[in-house]
């Protein structure tokens, strides 16, 4: 069993069937045995009313909704604006990923690192077990089976999820292929990632006593907890985003990096897009950025350059294998957008604000008079009036935001406009470059290219980006974020960076590996403004570096890499400060003393697990800056 039940009195674990609602654990016909077992473990464990196999179909969802708004969870937007579109508003203390909370249960703590929260795996399960006891009384537990890619894809992945939120359902049900089809594909012998979730507000107590359910049921107390070795995932308390959706972060990313590591492949946390050139040649990049480093606005890029076009193929996860015929082959294992809302407008991404027409499920924005959605960034202007993301009334003199910071869309990615046609392939894509990217003031240039494969494995272990709120710390100090991937890697960070570089070795001399990039949009001169002007002229950094994958470029040999000849950059009909392209690529060894120092300590916290090649190009850029 995953879990046991903690010795309780019999009085105390209501019978399993009811006069007034008989609860069935029947599994529709042909379920594997494997996953009706585990289904009915769990719902002996926690109890609910009834447990209901979601099939994944449209008239399926319409019975969620209409179950949601009749229980206050979202309210339909205007048709007019937002066709089949709905407004959820959690509780104030759900509206986000806790990190602080989300813990990697593997065997030994070294093997989790010293960037995750361990746990001892039967500690955590005899916690759990305790949490999850009677945790769905009163409420029903949905059965979610789900492929992350194409379902009977070779790079795809099974999985189930139960749930007793049908908010998560219906999340689900956008964010994967869910349903009958995923459910069939799970058949005796085939591998798959066990999910549990509740948000852990029984509707009925331990003495049989009834309270009303309120629209978003939550817990004081949440545990997310990963057991990399088992491949389970369980998560009790928040009915939120990552900590709930478990086959986003929480399946995609952390137990998905120990099956790539286990198997020979790459779970990561970066977008993919298709970029194609004047002359029709076909690029695939897959980038890495922290938050709040632009890349949504990446991932449907609109470059200003005449004659290349992007198209997307995903906006946050990619699952990259190696090629048969080498290199690495990418897919997107996800089947829709899950973005934040604030700072996503016409002005800055014109094709998210067009993606978002209907079919969505907002969380936490605000409402408009007119049954219409806003939020800080949408337009310059906002609303006279609105309803806040707390259902309170606002207006522009109020202190606090309309919508939270961390606001969301749900909605398919088939709908968005720069989505390529054959997204949704099973075969992937080859991919041409890596792209790792920060948000700097200063040091790092705007775009650098690694020598080779070890060298663009350090530059993605040394990413970071400079906070940008005082919530987050101390606005500029660095935050350290290695491929993106700090909350997201499912094992000790530095046999992570190991993978990498054993990766590169299994790669050499197919002449077919990706090119390593680094990019820094944001730049500034010494009055705080920004150097590059960002969004659509990205497009002219993304042709320079696909012209070097192409072979009809040169480079410069830079301490940090391989730059640009600024003549060979395509710029065009783009007016910049005066002095502004050589302050974009300059490299001031001073200024690298603090930051190789604390490059150093962050790789220290690693120990004896540390892959030697890293801190050995440390040293190297050292010598090359005349630091050492």
């Amino acid at each position: 069993m995953t879990l046991t039940a903690p010795d309780l009195p019999s009085e105390a674990l209501p019978r399993l069937e009811s006069a007034a609602t008989p609860l069935t654990f029947a599994a529709p016909a042909g379920v594997a045995p494997a996953v009706a077992a585990w289904v009915t473990e769990l719902a002996e464990l926690t109890r609910p009313d009834r447990v209901e196999w979601c099939d994944g179909s449209q008239a399926e969802f319409d019975r969620l909704t209409r179950r949601m708004v009749a229980t206050g969870t979202i309210e339909p937007l205007a048709s007019e604006h937002r066709h089949y579109s709905f407004l959820a508003r959690s509780a104030p203390d759900d509206v986000a990923r806790v990190e602080s909370r989300t813990f990697i249960c593997s065997e030994r703590e070294e093997d989790a690192g010293p960037t995750n929260n361990w746990s001892e795996p039967g500690a955590m399960r005899e916690t759990l077990a305790g949490l999850f006891a009677g945790s769905m009384r009163g409420r029903t537990m949905y059965v979610v089976p789900f492929s992350m890619g194409p379902v009977g894809g070779a790079m795809s992945r099974l999985g189930v999820q139960v749930t007793d939120s049908p908010y998560v359902v219906a999340s689900m049900r956008v964010m994967t292929r869910m349903g009958s089809a995923a459910l069939e594909a799970l058949r005796p012998g085939t591998d798959w990632v066990r999910a549990a979730h509740t948000v852990g507000m029984p509707l009925v107590d331990d003495r049989g006593i009834r309270r009303a359910d309120v629209p978003w049921p939550c817990n004081e107390t949440k545990y997310i907890s990963h057991f990399p070795e088992t491949r389970e995932i369980f998560s009790f308390g928040s009915a939120y985003g990552g900590n709930a959706i478990l086959a986003k972060k929480a399946f995609a990313l952390r137990i998905a990096s120990v099956m790539a590591r286990d198997e020979g492949w790459l779970a990561e946390h970066m977008l993919l897009v298709r970029v194609i050139s004047p002359e029709g040649r076909r690029f695939h990049v897959a980038a890495a950025f922290p938050s709040a480093c632009g890349k949504t606005n990446f991932a449907m890029l609109k470059p200003t350059l005449p004659g290349w076009r992007v198209e997307t193929l995903g906006d946050d996860i990619v699952w990259l294998a190696p090629d048969p015929d080498g290199g690495l082959r990418a897919i997107n294992p996800e089947a829709g957008l899950f973005g934040v809302a604030p700072g996503t407008g016409w002005a800055t991404n014109p094709t998210a604000m067009e993606t978002l027409w209907g079919n969505t499920i907002f969380t936490n924005v605000a409402l408009r008079p007119d049954g219409d959605v806003w939020w800080e960034g949408m337009t310059d202007d906002a609303p006279e009036r609105l309803l806040d993301w707390r259902g309170e009334d606002w207006t522009p003199a109020s202190a606090e935001p309309a919508a939270h910071p961390n606001a969301r869309f749900t909605v398919p990615l088939a709908q968005c406009p720069s989505v390529a046609d054959d997204w949704d392939s099973p075969a992937g894509v080859h991919v041409d470059a890596i792209v790792f990217g920060g948000r700097r003031r200063t040091n790092v240039p705007l775009v650098t290219e690694a020598r080779d494969w070890e060298h663009g494995v350090f530059l993605g272990a040394t990413i970071a980006s400079e906070q940008t709120a005082a919530a987050e710390g101390t606005v500029g100090e660095l935050r350290r974020d290695p491929f993106a991937m700090l909350p997201f890697c499912g094992y000790n960070m530095a046999d992570y960076f190991g993978h990498w570089l054993a990766l590169g070795e299994r790669l050499r001399g197919t002449g077919r590996m990706p090119r390593v990039f680094q990019v820094n949009w944001f730049r500034r001169d010494e009055d705080g403004s920004f150097l590059w002007p960002g969004f659509g002229e990205n497009g002219r950094v993304l042709a320079w570096m696909l012209d070097r994958v192409a072979g009809r470029l040169p480079a410069v040999d830079t301490p940090l890499g391989l730059a640009p000849r600024l003549d060979d950059l395509p710029l065009d009909g783009l007016e910049l400060q005066p002095g502004a392209l050589e302050r974009l690529f300059a490299v001031e060894p001073a200024a690298w003393r603090d930051e190789l120092d604390d490059t150093e300590a962050f790789f220290a916290r690693f120990g004896e697990r540390m892959p030697p090649q890293l801190p050995r190009q440390l040293d190297r850029l050292r010598t090359r800056l005349g630091l050492d």
